[in-house]
């Protein structure tokens, strides 16, 4: 794999990302402009089609969102165990999710000074990001 740095760690999921969501989204367009031609004899099946349509594209959001939470809880877990066996402190307590997740990338020589100035600050994960000198790759998060 090639080195990972700001400009390139995010990850997109192709069959996800370029396939699912492309084809869900064009059924659900397909199926509107299905149910506004439809006759009277065909109405009821082509707005079923429109709510099953709906349905999986609810469904395929809020998939992904269930596992990116859980996968914001383990890295949590773990950058607050890092924090500590670094610092003898724990993570504070101001600092949000975004933030901790962005905190990850920064290698352990800064990462103290980095959480202390991005709880101090507010900084985005964005901002954090962006501070990072020295890149840790995190090639597990999809």
């Amino acid at each position: 794999m090639s080195e990972q740095n700001f400009s390139n760690h995010g990850r997109m999921h192709p069959l996800y990302h370029y396939v699912t969501a492309p084809l869900v989204v064009a059924g659900l367009i397909g199926s509107i402009v299905n149910l506004f031609k439809s006759t009277p004899a065909t109405h009821y099946s082509a707005a079923l089609l429109v709510i099953v349509f709906l349905i999986l594209l609810f469904l395929g959001a809020m998939l992904r969102t269930y596992s990116l939470k859980a996968q914001d809880r383990g890295i949590r877990a773990e950058e607050a165990l890092r924090h500590f066996m670094l610092t003898g402190k724990p993570l504070d307590a101001r600092l949000r999710m975004g933030q901790v997740v962005a905190l990850r990338f920064a290698s352990d020589a800064e990462f103290p000074a980095l959480a202390q100035k991005a709880a101090d600050e507010n900084l985005s994960g964005k901002q954090i990001k962006q501070a990072i000198q020295n890149w840790r790759a995190d090639f597990y998060r999809v």
